[in-house]
This record gives C-alpha cells, sequence and structure tokens, in this order.
C-alpha cells in the first residue's frame, strides 16, 4: 500500500487522515492494469477522460511512475486521427465497446500532461507526450464550430456531431489551455489554438443558447467555473445561482434534477470549484458531507439515493476517488495541482472578432 509519508500532501482535517489518503490512493493503484490502463472498477470499462482523471490522482500522491504508464498507454492506443474510442473493454486487448470519439474525452490528455510535467519537471516525458496531446487537440478542433463551441463527438461512422454540451465544452477550455502552456514550455506557438480558446471561452461566457439545454444536470451548472471559462463575480454568481437547487447539505451534490441521488464525483468536483472562487470554506464541508461514500478499502461509492437510504450504483469507481484527491490535493497546497485548476498561469488565448 502507498505509504502515509507520500500522501501527506492529501491531508486535510475531516476529511483524510495520511492513512486513508494512503488506502484510497492504494485503492486506485490496485485497479490499474499492468498495461497502465485505469477501469472505473475491474471488470467495467476505461473511458480516456476518467482515465486521466485516475492518473492525475495518482500524481498528485506522488505516484508518477503509475501515473506515467497511464499517459504511456494512451500513448499506445491513440488512433490516426488523434482521438480515442469512448470506452474500452477491462483486458489486455483493450477492446473497444463505444467506437465514438468523444471530443472532450480526448482533449482531458492535455490537462493530464501539462499536471504530469509540473508534478515532475519531466522534460523527457513532453518530449514523447507532445505528439499525442497536438494530434489530439486538432481531432478536437476539427469538431468546433463557427460559434466556437466544440461539437460533442464523432459517431462510429465518422460522422461529426455538431450539437455542444456545455460541460464538456467547458472541460475542452481547460485542456486547451493546458496545451497551449505546454506549447509555450516547448517554444512552439500555436495562433490557431489560442484563436480556438478564445471563442470557446466567449462562447461558453456568453452564448448558453449554443449549447444544448443540460440545465437539469449539475455539471453544467459548475463546470463553466471549473473549467475556468468564469472567474471573478460572474463565477460567484452562478455557483449561488444554483446552490440550493443542487447540493444537499450533509450529503453532497444532486447529479440530476429532480433525481434524489448525490454522487461522489460531482460532489468533488464542486468543491473544486468553490475553491477556484476563493471558497474554500465551503469546498471542504462538501468533501467532509462526502465521507459518507466511503468504502472500508478507501474507494468511494459512485452515488447515494437518500430518499431510499441506499447506496446507488453498487460500484467503487476510480474516478470518483480521483477527483475527490484532486479537490483534496487543490486545498492542500499541491502546485500541480493549484495550477491546473485555478488557471492563474494558463494561457488565455485570443479574443473573438466578434460577439
Amino acid at each position: 500500500m502507498t505509504s502515509p509519508e507520500r500522501t501527506e500532501r492529501l491531508v486535510l482535517d475531516g476529511v483524510l487522515t495520511a492513512d486513508q489518503a494512503a488506502r484510497t490512493v492504494a485503492g486506485i493503484a490496485g485497479v490499474q492494469r499492468t498495461d497502465g490502463a485505469i477501469p472505473w472498477f475491474r471488470g467495467h470499462h476505461l473511458d480516456p477522460w476518467d482515465h486521466v482523471e485516475a492518473a492525475m490522482a495518482l500524481d498528485a500522491a506522488g505516484e508518477h511512475e503509475r501515473a506515467e504508464a497511464a499517459y504511456r498507454w494512451l500513448a499506445d492506443h491513440q488512433l490516426p486521427d488523434g482521438s480515442w474510442y469512448a470506452a474500452y473493454a477491462d483486458g489486455d486487448a483493450a477492446r473497444p465497446t463505444d467506437r465514438a470519439r468523444e471530443s472532450n474525452f480526448c482533449a482531458y490528455v492535455a490537462v493530464g500532461v501539462w499536471h504530469h510535467y509540473l508534478a515532475t519537471g519531466d522534460d523527457a516525458f513532453v518530449d514523447r507526450l507532445w505528439p499525442v496531446v497536438a494530434a489530439a487537440v486538432e481531432f478536437v478542433l476539427r469538431l468546433q464550430q463557427p460559434g466556437g463551441q466544440i461539437g460533442w463527438k464523432r459517431e462510429a461512422d465518422g460522422t461529426p456531431v455538431a450539437d455542444a454540451l456545455l460541460t464538456g465544452s467547458s472541460s475542452v477550455y481547460q485542456a486547451l489551455r493546458c496545451a497551449l502552456a505546454l506549447a509555450e514550455h516547448r517554444e512552439e506557438p500555436q495562433p490557431d489554438w489560442e484563436l480556438a480558446v478564445g471563442a470557446l471561452g466567449h462562447a461558453v461566457r456568453r452564448h448558453p443558447e449554443r449549447f444544448l439545454d443540460k440545465s437539469r444536470y449539475s455539471m453544467d451548472w459548475y463546470y463553466p467555473v471549473l473549467g475556468g471559462a468564469l472567474r471573478g463575480p460572474a463565477a460567484t454568481a452562478r455557483i449561488e445561482e444554483g446552490w440550493d437547487r443542487f447540493v444537499v447539505p450533509g450529503l453532497g451534490v444532486r447529479c440530476v434534477l429532480p433525481n434524489p441521488w448525490v454522487t461522489g464525483g460531482e460532489s468533488a468536483e464542486l468543491a473544486l470549484a468553490l475553491w477556484t472562487v476563493g471558497e474554500s470554506g465551503r469546498a471542504l464541508d462538501i468533501l467532509q458531507w462526502v465521507q459518507h461514500l466511503r468504502a472500508e478499502d478507501g474507494l468511494y461509492w459512485t452515488g447515494y439515493v437518500f430518499e431510499d437510504d441506499a447506496v446507488w450504483p453498487e460500484e467503487l469507481t476510480t474516478w470518483t476517488a480521483g477527483s475527490l484527491l484532486l479537490a483534496v490535493a487543490a486545498l492542500g497546497g499541491d502546485e500541480a495541482t493549484v495550477q491546473v485548476f485555478s488557471g492563474e498561469r494558463l494561457p488565455e488565448g485570443l479574443p473573438p472578432d466578434c460577439c
């Protein structure tokens, strides 16, 4: 099991002790396969976004070799157009179970690679992964629409889907800024990416009509803040607007209205979003509340139906644990995690020519 000494940065009063953090990290590591892949849990599928989230948590815990193995898996399984399939079966063959290719799933590798570099200072790693990131960004930007928003996916037959999701585009916004940070670090300017980032950020901030209406989902509420498109008073106002609709005091954050279901991943992500706008007190409250989802092995149940007093679904997911560890790392001041999620040092891109 990961030693408590390596997880001291993940200690947070009322949330995790060093021993508890070590057990959670060991839980993620125990699911990771020898080829570096991190499925949701053994026997379930892997998707590229949640795979990266779990790898970032490993880096935050000092498990850099394991995190690097996760990125090596992505490099080994990237498709010729720069994408990955939406889901792969758990197993050595990496058999795709969903051949759609989702834009935000593919973009998130840039966040993970930049986070790993910030955690390790490993330029050789950046050299190896830069072509992977660049190809993924180009795949994603081929789905960008004239209004700046990012089309959701390509279907299995290659057909592009122009409809855009606010949550997905907000995540892509963070990823493109991390990709630009990598480009700056390598002194390889990417003016097209800068224009794309500016247009995307503007769409997220100013044009909700350019996205499918998924306002019942809590992710559409907080992701413009978590992804960094909203900051300052606009971010604070957005958090306040949705608080009473989505937050269940003492339990966590609803996944979707009106369902009486709080989920660990959304709760941890909201805590991260709160931290980005200076609301560390409320972020800590939520991380403390969500400990009712913690299992004995240190992993976390996906969700809880409070009207039935029932854990549902009965699954312990690596990405739920990963999102919680990243929120704890940010509140605890882990520099790599702080930089990636605060966005203060990430490139802004170029503003669009029109509104």
